[in-house]
Formats: structure tokens, C-alpha cells, sequence
């Protein structure tokens, strides 16, 4: 089903500038492990913010610059890591996802299940933008 309730044939979906779209196949990216599909989702001049507070805190850039120190970083210190996406918000080029995340941390063993609201900017069929919203006491407190 697509994001509005209408079925997509694949070629549509995957070839779709529609924000919602593109945002879509960004989590879908994720979760498969497809760093180069991810990166296909990405502008080159992408800017992306993780949230003060979460291990990763930081702003990076480019589709390279964001996998290798977010999605990579992610894998090394947690199984199992998913962004599980449920509710769009789509306005124009701005689109705010409720999502939450789950994962076991590695060292620790222990599981989290956070809620998360991520808001993405897309331009030209491409992420611009990214800033993560997250309980980062909850993802900080399995890792000790």
C-alpha cells in the first residue's frame, strides 16, 4: 500500500520525487541494510542532524559522510538497529515521520524501544535535509 492508501506499482513508487516517496524509501533503505540505495536517496550537499544528547549527536554531510558515521556507526554498536516508520506528515517539501527505533545494544545486551519523530526536507526527488527528535536518555540508558 502506499503511503496515501493507494496500491503502487514498484516502477512508480521507486522512480517517485513525491517527498512522502522518497522519505519512504529512504526507511526501506535502512532497514534492508542498502547503504547505496540509501545514499541514492540523499543530495550530495545533504546536511544531517542527530540530536543532541544521542550517541551520534552531530551534523553530517554528504551521502557518504552520513552512512559511514550514522547508519555504519549504528551497526557496530547495535543488532538488529530499525527505524520502524508509522505516521507521515507531508506538507510541500517538508515531511515529518513518527517513527520509533529498536535494537539491542551490543555491549550491554540490553533492548531498547524509543519513539522518535524525524522531520526531512526534500528537494528535486532528493533528502536536503534531515533533524532527528529522540527520548536520548532512553538509547543512552541501554548502553550502560
Amino acid at each position: 500500500m502506499g503511503l496515501s492508501g493507494m496500491t503502487y506499482e514498484y516502477t512508480d513508487f521507486a522512480n517517485s520525487t513525491a517527498p512522502a516517496d522518497v522519505v519512504r524509501r529512504q526507511y526501506l533503505a535502512s532497514a534492508a541494510g542498502d547503504l547505496e540505495a540509501l545514499r541514492a536517496t540523499l543530495a550530495p550537499d545533504v546536511e544531517w542532524k542527530e540530536m543532541a544528547g544521542f550517541p551520534l549527536a552531530g551534523t553530517y554531510r554528504t551521502p557518504d559522510g552520513v552512512t559511514s558515521h550514522v547508519m555504519e556507526q549504528l551497526g557496530k554498536e547495535w543488532d538488529g538497529w530499525t527505524a520502524h516508520d508509522d505516521t507521515y506528515v507531508a506538507e510541500g517539501e517538508n515531511v515529518v515521520v513518527l517513527a520509533r527505533y529498536t535494537a539491542t545494544n551490543k555491549a550491554t545486551g540490553k533492548p531498547i524501544d524509543v519513539r522518535v519523530a524525524h522531520h526531512f526536507v526534500v528537494r528535486g526527488g532528493l533528502i536536503v535535509r534531515f533533524e532527528q527528535f529522540v527520548d536520548t536518555a532512553k538509547v543512552r540508558d541501554a548502553m550502560t
